[in-house]
C-alpha cells in the first residue's frame, strides 16, 4: 500500500457520502436541468453536454474530499480540527485549504512506555515522563539521532556518550 492510499484511508466515510452526493447533485442539475433550458447548450453534441456536465461535479467531489481531509488529519495531528474545517469550508478560493496545508503541525509521536501521543516538539512524555526523543547527556535538551556533540552545550552525545555525573566523578 502506497503513502497516498493510506493518507486517502483517514476520510471519513460521511465525506466519501457527502462528496459524491453532493458530485452527483451537481450534475444531474447541470445535465438535467441547466442544459435543456439553455438555447446554446441545447444545441451542443451529446459528449460536450456530458463533459460541461461533469467537471464541476468533480471540482465538488474533489473539495468536499479535501474538507474531510483536513478534518481527519487536523484531528490526527492534534490540532483544532473544527477551526481547520470550518476554514477550509468558508474562505474562498480553496485559500483556506492551501493555509491548512502551509501551517499545518507535524504528526504526534508516541511514548514508547505508556502510549501516550505527544507533539514532536515535546523531549518527554506529559503522562509518564518517559523521554519522546533522545536527548543530550550534558543540558537535556532534544538532539538528533545522528549527531556526534550536543549543538547546544558542545557535549560528547550518541553511543560513546558518557553522562556528566560520570565524567565529573572521573577527574
Amino acid at each position: 500500500m502506497n503513502r497516498f492510499s493510506e493518507e486517502v484511508r483517514i476520510i471519513s466515510p460521511i465525506a466519501w457520502f457527502l462528496a459524491v452526493l453532493g458530485s452527483v447533485g451537481m450534475f444531474l442539475c447541470l445535465y438535467l436541468v441547466a442544459i435543456p433550458r439553455d438555447p446554446r447548450l441545447r444545441h451542443w453534441p451529446p459528449i460536450g453536454q456530458l463533459l460541461f456536465s461533469l467537471w464541476p461535479a468533480v471540482l465538488i467531489l474533489i473539495w468536499i474530499l479535501l474538507i474531510g481531509y483536513i478534518n481527519a488529519d487536523a484531528r490526527r495531528r492534534g490540532m483544532r480540527y473544527v477551526m481547520w474545517t470550518l476554514l477550509a469550508v468558508f474562505v474562498p478560493n480553496t485559500i483556506g485549504i492551501i493555509l491548512y496545508f502551509v501551517l499545518r503541525d507535524p504528526l504526534l509521536v508516541r511514548c514508547a512506555q505508556c502510549g501516550m501521543p505527544g507533539r514532536t516538539t515535546f523531549v518527554f512524555c506529559p503522562q509518564c515522563g518517559g523521554e519522546l526523543c533522545p536527548v543530550c547527556p550534558g543540558c537535556r535538551r532534544s538532539i538528533e539521532p545522528s549527531w556526534k556533540k550536543c549543538a547546544y552545550c558542545g557535549a560528547q552525545v550518541g553511543p560513546r556518550a558518557i553522562p556528566p555525573e560520570l565524567q565529573t566523578s572521573r577527574s
